[in-house]
């Protein structure tokens, strides 16, 4: 007799790591996304409606207006849709009695701090789009307390919109790219946050002690600026037959957006790995990878 198939429901369905996770699903998982136009985050009686006809074993909040420098000029449909929005998903988790993972951000931090940040350090978001993100880890908690908060970083993949993509594409017609230098963060495959999902989601659909539930940090081993991450992109491309780009460093304030990004992004993973029994692998190794599978995607 086969094992009971574990079902997940997913909101959203083309970003990064909903599309990961559609890509990574192992036997004995159903992975269902749900977006637009069935399930709006902004909509309660969407999301109430959707989630109750899914009937999961496990809710994965993934879908986020994540529009970092437009969310400056729309902080109330940012606010909507990754603040009220979680709340409605953790809503309906609770009157399910399932668990439910969310994702959220190192953008939630101010990035002043001089070491990495533990989940425990004062929030103080910068941007709007942080303001939204750390709202919905508030209505979450007020909601249920059978949620798993998995604050992330700097993610990329061959999935969707990335910098990763970016930087392949700009080289495509530049030998030097000028990449900001003094910002530093843990650079994160979604194709790994996809895999600590489904894990995370076997576990606490198993055994639902309290022990599991919580804000967490979980991102990629190993940390980087920007320029250094750019850096291994081109050092891996040109290893495998493409040209050589340079990368010129520069500072923040050379490269101005509308929204600030937090000098410091790194997170402290520890209490993750030790509550979870397992880290993510080094950003370096999965850089390649991903590297790999765009090149031979473009072929």
């Amino acid at each position: 007799m086969s094992a009971k198939s574990l079902r997940l429901a997913v909101t959203g369905v083309s970003g990064q790591v909903v599309s990961a996770l559609i890509d990574r699903t192992p036997e004995n998982v159903e992975v269902i996304a749900l977006g637009r136009p069935q399930l709006e985050l902004a909509r309660r009686d969407a999301v109430v409606a959707t989630l109750r006809h899914v009937r999961p074993d496990v809710i994965i909040n993934a879908a986020a207006y994540t529009q970092v420098d437009k969310a400056e000029s729309e902080p109330d449909l940012a606010m909507r849709i990754n603040g009220n929005g979680a709340g409605y998903v953790a809503e309906v988790a609770a009157e399910l009695n399932v668990p439910l993972l969310h994702l959220s951000t190192d953008y939630v931090f101010d990035g002043k701090l001089d070491r990495a940040y533990c989940e425990d350090d004062e929030t103080n978001p910068t941007t709007a789009y942080g303001r939204s993100k750390l709202f919905g880890e508030e209505k979450i908690r007020q909601a249920y307390d059978k949620h798993i908060i998995v604050r992330t970083a700097w993610v990329y993949s061959p999935f969707g919109a990335n910098f990763v993509k970016t930087m392949l594409r700009l080289s495509r017609n530049n030998d030097e790219l000028s990449i900001v230098a003094d910002q530093r963060g843990n650079p994160t495959s979604a194709i790994d946050v996809a895999d600590a999902l489904i894990k995370i989601s076997k576990t606490v659909s198993q055994d639902n002690n309290q022990y599991y539930f919580g804000t967490f940090h979980m991102s990629g081993q190993g940390e980087a600026t920007w320029a250094e991450l750019a850096e291994n992109i081109f050092q891996e491309t040109h290893r495998l037959g493409s040209k050589h780009v340079s990368i010129r460093s520069i500072t923040t304030q050379e490269y101005p957006t509308p929204a600030l990004r937090p000098k410091n992004s790194r997170l402290d993973n520890a209490k993750f790995n030790e509550t979870f029994g397992f880290s993510l692998p080094c950003w370096q190794s999965s850089l390649r990878t991903c590297v790999q599978q765009l090149l031979e995607m473009k072929d």
